[in-house]
C-alpha cells in the first residue's frame, strides 16, 4: 500500500507486481496511435461525466442501456475489444455479480455486459473525475480500514438487491495479474443471503495479459498508457452458471462455490500461469489497487 501509515492486517494482498506481471513483450501500437487512443479514452470518460446528470433522469432500463453503451465506448476508445462467452447474459433482475479482479478495466468491462451498482473502496470517491462519476452512478463505498462499518455496507447492498437491482463485487479485495487469483472473502455474500437472490459469477480475462494488469504500486497513468499502447488487446467476460442462495444458504458456502466456479473455469482453459491460487495475506502494496 502506498502512502504513510501501516496497512490494516485484515486487508488482502497478492504477490503480483508491475514488473514482471504487467510487462508486455508482444505486438504494440505505435506512439502516435497510442497517444490517439489515450486521448480518445480520456474523452470517453469525460463524456460520461457530462452525461451523468442526464442519465439520472432516465428510467432504470434507460440508465442501464446508457451505461452499457458508454462502457463499451470507453473500452473501444482505449483499443480494447470486448468478447462475451459462456452462458446467456442474465435478464434484468436482482443478482450479486462477482468477478475475479485484474484491472481498473474490470469495472467498465462488467458494466458493459451486466450494469449494476458497484462496490468500491472509499478512496475512489476522492479520485478526480472518476470519483464524482462513481458517486453519481450509485456506487456503494466501503471503508476497508473500519471493520465495524462493514455490516452497514452489507445492509445497503442487501437493500439494493431486495429492490430489484444488481450489485457488482470483486470479492478478492485486491487486483491480481490474471495468471492466478485470491480467496473470495465471504462478507459481501451475506447481502445475497439476506436479500434471497442468486450469485452470478463471471470470469474476466485479458489477452495479452500483461498490459491490462493493474497491480502493486503501478501508477494509473502508466497503466493507461500501457493499455493504449498494447496491440490487439481483448477483454473477455465469461458468464458462468448462477449459484443459488438456497443450495448454499450461508455466505461462506456461497463465497467458496463462486471461487471454485471461477477457479475451475480458469483451470480448464490454457494459460501461462505464474501464480498459485492462494489465501489472502496481510496487506501490502497491491491492496491499494483495488477499487472494490
Amino acid at each position: 500500500m502506498t502512502g504513510a501509515g501501516s496497512p490494516s492486517p485484515w486487508l488482502p494482498t497478492s504477490p503480483c507486481a508491475p514488473d514482471p506481471c504487467a510487462r508486455h513483450t508482444g505486438r504494440a501500437a505505435g506512439p502516435l496511435r497510442a497517444a490517439a487512443r489515450l486521448a480518445a479514452g480520456v474523452a470517453a470518460v469525460l463524456t460520461g461525466v457530462l452525461l451523468a446528470p442526464l442519465a439520472a433522469l432516465l428510467p432504470a432500463a434507460g440508465r442501464r442501456a446508457l451505461v452499457r453503451r458508454w462502457c463499451r465506448l470507453v473500452l473501444r476508445a482505449f483499443g480494447v475489444r470486448v468478447k462475451v462467452t459462456g452462458g446467456p447474459v442474465p435478464a434484468d433482475g436482482p443478482l450479486l455479480v462477482v468477478a475475479n479482479h485484474i484491472s481498473w478495466l474490470d469495472i467498465p468491462l462488467v458494466a458493459a455486459v451486466l450494469p449494476g451498482r458497484m462496490l468500491a473502496k472509499r478512496e475512489v470517491r476522492a479520485w478526480p473525475v472518476l470519483g464524482p462519476l462513481a458517486a453519481r452512478g450509485g456506487t456503494l463505498f466501503i471503508d476497508r480500514d473500519r471493520l465495524r462499518a462493514l455490516p452497514a455496507t452489507v445492509r445497503a447492498m442487501a437493500r439494493a438487491l431486495a429492490g430489484g437491482g444488481r450489485v457488482i463485487v470483486f470479492p478478492e479485495g485486491s487486483t491480481w495479474c490474471g495468471r492466478g487469483g485470491g480467496t473470495f472473502r465471504p462478507a459481501t455474500f451475506q447481502a445475497a443471503v439476506d436479500a434471497s437472490v442468486p450469485v452470478q459469477p463471471v470470469r474476466l480475462e485479458y489477452r495479452p495479459t500483461g498490459p491490462a494488469a493493474f497491480v502493486g504500486d503501478d501508477p494509473l497513468a502508466a497503466s493507461l498508457w500501457r493499455i493504449a499502447a498494447a496491440g490487439g488487446l481483448t477483454a473477455e467476460i465469461r458468464i458462468l452458471d448462477p449459484i443459488s442462495n438456497v443450495q448454499y444458504p450461508n455466505r461462506r458456502a456461497l463465497a467458496l462455490a463462486a471461487q471454485r466456479a471461477v477457479a475451475s473455469d480458469s483451470a480448464n482453459r490454457p494459460s501461462s500461469s505464474v501464480h498459485q491460487w492462494v489465501s489472502s495475506r496481510p496487506a501490502a502494496a497491491s491492496s491499494a489497487r483495488t477499487p472494490a
